[in-house]
């Protein structure tokens, strides 16, 4: 029902041409018996381990494997349509994105592993300003960032979200924010880490299914809140920590 949600909504977003943010190229999606071997050793890592996940939770079928590799080649080809040419030794900047995309396996288990229905969706996606914020290989080396910006290798999530969790963390929880202080390292750091994840291996699956839904449905700024109302959720032990 999600699924149906959410691809219904961005469907319609994404004709209409105030809501499109982003201007996407026509891609048709290729090679159906993608070979895994293909993947880096990091996606196949994070293929079986998104694979094994959707079993647990019976959203997956057997042949899910290929299907996911098929999106995962797929969406990284889509992508490099809009990508800038940069020389940098930075390994945020080389051509292929370092990570795993995260958001791309959890829209897969959200579709129950229709992989058809996942890279329209993740086209259609594209388009919207939202996409920015909940998937991050969106704008690497992106030709819709400035190129001061790409060249600095720092993800707008980082400079946006991340300084927003900040400055509201010490608006509405001094208290954490004083103990992250002590601590030696700042709450963006986590929070990077917690929505390059989707959150994944911190929330149960149907609250990473709310946080996507919430911020595709009500703008990117619920990203920054759902962070902060993590962090209020965990402030006695926050604190607990902070003493021993």
């Amino acid at each position: 029902v999600l699924g149906e949600l959410i691809e219904k909504f961005v469907s319609h977003l994404s004709e209409s041409r105030t809501d499109c943010y982003f201007s996407t190229g026509n891609y048709k999606a290729t090679d159906a018996d993608v070979k895994k071997e293909s993947l880096s050793a990091v996606q196949q890592l994070g293929v079986e381990m998104t694979v094994r996940y959707g079993r647990y939770l019976n959203l997956l079928k057997e042949d899910a494997e290929n299907g996911l590799c098929f999106v995962l080649m797929n969406s990284e080809k889509f992508l490099k349509q809009q990508h800038r040419t940069v020389v940098s030794s930075l390994c945020c900047l080389q051509e292929h994105y370092a990570g795993y995309d995260w958001f791309v396996s959890s829209i897969f288990l959200i579709m129950s592993g229709d992989s058809e229905k996942t890279l329209t969706f993740l086209q259609q996606f594209s388009r919207l300003l939202v996409s920015a914020f909940l998937w991050l290989p969106r704008l690497h080396l992106s030709i819709h960032l400035p190129v001061t910006t790409m060249e600095y290798g720092i993800h707008p999530v980082y400079f946006c979200s991340a300084h927003h969790i900040e400055m509201l963390l010490k608006a509405e929880l001094p208290l954490v924010c004083s103990a992250f202080h002590m601590a030696g390292f700042t709450p963006s750091q986590i929070c990077l880490q917690w929505i390059t994840q989707c959150f994944w291996n911190y929330m149960d699956w149907s609250e990473i299914c709310h946080y996507i839904a919430i911020c595709i449905l009500l703008g990117p700024d619920y990203q920054i809140y759902m962070c902060i109302s993590v962090f209020r959720h965990l402030q006695q032990d926050i604190l607990k920590h902070t003493e021993a």
